[in-house]
């Protein structure tokens, strides 16, 4: 049996357990220089979108079949906001960020190459919110944290566990993060994935 596990687990790729529920999208956190300054472009997403209308987001989207979380960053820069693929260097890989909702997100960061026009697509984004990067290492971020409680579905088979329907689930909490700049406020995935790449940046300097 040894021999057999072996050979089984010879070029194994640990993945993500319980992953096949799980729907994949890539991100990109695209830096610009303007004036000297460097600066984070952030979509402000349309007002009509069924999914977290009139949010602040990355550039990103969904993994199509056959796409790398690479690849999927790059195109969807490319629809979302007109930065081609020549005009956007990636420079890293970021954590992976896997919220409490089936979703696995692969953020990018990523410096558009001399260029201070976009071309948007109206359908998806409303408009460009274009934050400096000093303002956001040093903004005053609030934070709270939300718990997360197990509730059981209707048929759920008590009689196999301890306790049965006494049985003492964990709970477990999330923190959620939000930076205000002027008008605007940057919460929910975009802020944690966000803030991910700042702490990355200060631990460093």
């Amino acid at each position: 049996m040894k021999e057999l596990l072996k050979k089984i687990f010879k070029d194994y790729k640990p993945g993500i357990n319980d992953g096949d529920g799980r729907k994949y999208y890539s991100v990109i956190i695209p830096i610009i220089a303007i004036d000297g300054e460097y600066k984070i472009v952030f979509e402000v997403r349309n007002d009509n979108l069924k999914d977290n209308p009139g949010e602040i987001c990355f550039p990103g989207g969904s993994i199509e079949e056959g796409e790398s979380p690479k690849e999927a960053a790059l195109r969807e820069c490319y629809e979302e906001i007109g930065v081609k693929y020549s005009d956007i260097e990636i420079i890293s890989e970021l954590d992976l960020f896997i919220p409490n909702n089936n979703m696995v997100i692969y953020p990018f960061l990523g410096y558009i190459k001399d260029r201070t026009s976009f071309f948007i697509n109206k359908d998806e984004v409303k408009e460009l919110l274009i934050v400096p990067l000093d303002y956001l290492l040093n903004a005053d971020v609030k934070s709270v944290e939300n718990k997360i409680i197990t509730i059981p579905s209707e048929d759920f088979p008590y009689k196999y566990i301890k306790d049965g329907k006494n049985y003492k689930f964990r709970e477990g909490s999330y923190r959620v993060v939000f930076y205000k700049y002027d008008d605007y406020i940057i919460w929910g995935m975009t802020a944690k994935i966000l803030e991910n790449f700042l702490e990355i940046i200060k631990s460093s300097t």
